[in-house]
């Protein structure tokens, strides 16, 4: 297929999933279009793009979630559609109306797929009614208190309150008790509101040893969904993830053949179209699946599916959204090895994670046989303080997961970043965790095993030499972002 599906896509994000597009957009020589605030006229999605526009300041409500100007670049540069990436608008249903509105494509569901499964109230409600299992809880969003004690007394404790809108672990609040259940209620309901606008809450089952299992799908606009196998993303904190791998050292064949149909039915069930990920709860008691959420974009985590089964997620987006069928047939879908991925972020592990943005002195990503890194930064690039500390991924691939943490492991030792903190100490407390290598941990992994505070303990054994005693490089980096800069003057 040789004519590419657009001949210019503006990416509506920053950081590495803008250069992630962008180099896609290259590969398929597609014109791509940056946008960027104050704080990011120096990012390197800026650099690489073929245009860049401002867009305001470095608030994002200024900004990248600012939709109208983002549709008026659209309109100005004559971008024929916009690939949102994860975050900001990406599942934003009224960014997707507009676009609709305006005549632009949307690489990505439409505003009503959006409002459905942006709604997790409305998408666990067509999950029942399709047939998917769901975890135990309401059927509505719950308002008063009286509401929440009466169910959490059917289902029994431990339960788990989550906004019906919103992601990213914002305002999901674990529950043992009914004094904890009506302060967290509370605070949950005006998170919610000032976080996603709306303030409904609904309560869950909440399973301690629970594992969290997605699967990545591609359905087109004429009927066709596939799967791309399962991700495993049980290291978590705060609800947040830390390490993905795939394939889940939890499964058999057999279930993960099960939660595959089961993913590709709630895809059908809502219409979806374009990738996404259906997310589920895996009890290795029961070994039941239970219906999260649908994710309706593309994941941080997607290069690990990449790896092993050897598709470009986004350049599938790009030609899905361009009306093309389906370029592959589920038998053509092959699993091979393993995958893992290390989210690096600018945040001090010694401080409660506390966010380190700052100038980055010195940087040198790893490399080698099955390593991938997806950056957003530079040796002399500054990251600002202003939106999620995730600056980089750090992506192995071996023949086995044996052979891939091992690989993980020795990439992480190399990888320099001088000038900032990052949680490249917490990667490697948790690799070397017997029970992360025997494949054995849940969602509560970094708690139950005080990771979190036993961080560092082996730190000179583990962590390379430019993390304890760098060599001054002061006077090589001030030169690299004097030509950075010099470079941005010309365009």
């Amino acid at each position: 297929m040789d004519k590419p599906p657009f001949k210019k896509v503006l990416v509506a994000n920053r950081g590495e999933i803008a250069v992630r597009i962008i180099r896609t957009l290259k590969d398929l020589s597609i014109k791509s279009v940056a946008v960027y605030s104050d704080a990011d006229r120096r990012a390197l999605h800026v650099l690489l793009a073929d245009e860049s526009y401002y867009i305001g300041s470095s608030t994002p409500s200024e900004s990248y979630l600012n939709i109208e100007r983002i549709i008026d670049v659209a309109k100005r540069s004559n971008a024929e559609a916009i690939h949102p990436g994860y975050g900001f608008l990406s599942q934003n249903p009224l960014f997707a109306e507009r676009c609709e509105e305006e005549g632009i494509v949307f690489i990505g569901p439409g505003s009503d797929v959006q409002k459905l499964t942006g709604d997790k109230v409305a998408a666990r409600n067509t999950a029942i009614d399709s047939g998917v299992p769901v975890v135990p809880g309401t059927r509505e969003a719950l308002t008063s208190e009286e509401e929440v004690l009466d169910f959490a007394e059917k289902i029994g404790y431990p339960v788990i309150l989550k906004p019906a809108l919103g992601g990213g672990g914002i305002g999901m609040k674990v529950c043992y008790s009914e004094e904890e259940l009506l302060n967290n209620f509370r605070y949950s309901r005006k998170l919610a509101e000032s976080a996603f606008g709306k303030s409904e809450i609904y309560l869950e089952k909440y399973f301690p040893k629970a594992r969290h299992i997605e699967v990545q799908i591609l359905a087109d606009k004429h009927g066709n969904v596939i799967h791309l196998f399962e991700r495993e993303c049980s290291i978590q904190r705060r609800f947040q993830k830390v390490i993905e791998e795939t394939p889940s050292p939890a499964l058999s064949e057999d279930e993960r053949e099960r939660v595959t149909e089961l993913a590709v039915k709630m895809a059908r069930a809502v219409k979806y179209v374009n990738a996404g990920t259906v997310e589920f709860i895996f009890d290795p008691d029961s070994r039941n699946f239970y219906f999260l959420e649908v994710n309706s974009r593309i994941q941080v985590e997607h290069p690990i599916t990449e790896m092993v089964t050897g598709v470009n997620i986004v350049e599938e987006q790009l030609y899905i959204a361009a009306g093309y069928e389906l370029r592959y047939s589920q038998n053509e879908i092959l699993r091979r090895g393993c995958s893992i991925e290390a989210r690096i972020n600018a945040e001090d592990p010694y401080s409660n994670f506390t966010p380190s943005p700052g100038l980055i002195q010195e940087y040198r990503e790893p490399s080698g046989f099955g390593v991938r890194v997806d950056s957003g930064v530079y040796a002399g690039y500054s990251v600002p303080p202003y939106y999620d500390p995730l600056i980089a991924k750090l992506i192995v691939w071996a023949g086995n997961r044996r052979k891939a943490i091992k690989r993980l492991m020795n990439a992480l030792k190399e990888y320099v970043i001088g000038g900032i903190k990052t949680n490249i100490p917490l990667h490697l407390t948790v690799l070397n965790h017997p029970m992360f290598i025997r494949g054995d941990y849940g969602t509560r992994f970094l708690y139950e095993h005080n990771i979190l505070s036993s961080i560092g303990k082996f730190d000179t054994l583990l962590l390379p030499k430019p993390h304890i005693k760098r060599r001054e490089k002061k006077a090589q980096s001030v030169s690299a972002w004097k030509i950075v800069g010099r470079y941005l003057d010309m365009r």
